[in-house]
């Protein structure tokens, strides 16, 4: 096996094998604006205190400023703009890449945040470590129509819980709880950073990912083949085709 003479002392790495060295891979997602950046930029700084390697990826549409907030951490950091399609969708066919491009970066740990735009969302892949961010925020029925990306998720984060009462926590909390009975929920105050130490121990007690090549998503992505998808922009049944699903009026036939 090859040894890079940058590598740190006892590293070895072979870029030309995928399994040079096994890593951590974190996907995050959630509802818009929950804090997902907040709660990970405060959890990687606890990351980096035990001498890890970090790296970070942003998923999102047509463009973010949250990669600034990672480089300000000293880590390496990539961006992902799907600019005209769905941004599930490429996340998905890009997650080889990016998990590349982490192991070049010599990486123990991969986090991966992925814009949280569409509740049908399902980002959860098995073998790699999902965190689902929610805010308390967002409406007490809102867990409910989240979907997979919450009830497939293996830890929820609740955010934004000092801006509510103590009852409408525990309500929220009840909700999410009905969504994902397995999931470990914490609590998680972006501005202070409290809940990163027990999200941080979440991560490093979460398996190795020798590839992901292979692994097998945890829930379909939702349907995205139409002629809107390929770029119509004229509304009618007669410009529609591909996957086209009606809404139900109960008028029979």
């Amino acid at each position: 096996m090859l040894v890079d003479a940058k590598d740190p002392p006892g590293r070895k790495a072979n870029l030309f094998m995928k399994e040079w060295v096994k890593m951590r891979f974190v996907i995050v997602a959630g509802t818009p604006s929950s804090g997902k950046t907040s709660v990970m930029v405060h959890t990687i700084r606890h990351l980096l205190k035990n001498n890890l390697v970090v790296a970070a990826c942003k998923i999102d549409c047509l463009q973010t400023s949250d990669d600034a907030r990672y480089r300000r951490l000293g880590i390496p950091v990539a961006v992902g703009l799907s600019d005209y399609i769905c941004p599930d969708h490429f996340y998905v066919a890009n997650l080889e890449e990016v998990e590349a491009w982490a192991r070049e970066q010599q990486a123990d740990v991969l986090v991966l945040e992925t814009a949280g735009l569409c509740h049908r969302c399902a980002p959860a892949v098995y073998g790699c470590l999902s965190i689902c961010v929610i805010d308390n925020l967002v409406g007490v029925d809102t867990p409910r129509k989240v979907g997979p990306m919450l009830s497939s998720a293996d830890i929820v984060v609740i955010t934004k819980g000092d801006i509510v009462s103590q009852a409408e926590r525990e309500v929220f909390r009840y909700q999410v709880e009905m969504e994902n009975k397995q999931a470990r929920i914490l609590d998680f105050n972006g501005l202070t950073g409290r809940g990163a130490l027990a999200l941080k121990k979440e991560i490093l007690n979460s398996p190795t990912l020798a590839g992901i090549s292979g692994r097998e998503l945890r829930n379909p992505m939702p349907a995205a083949s139409c002629s809107y998808c390929a770029g119509e922009t004229i509304v009618g049944k007669d410009y529609q085709m591909g996957i086209v699903k009606k809404v139900d009026f109960g008028r029979g036939n």
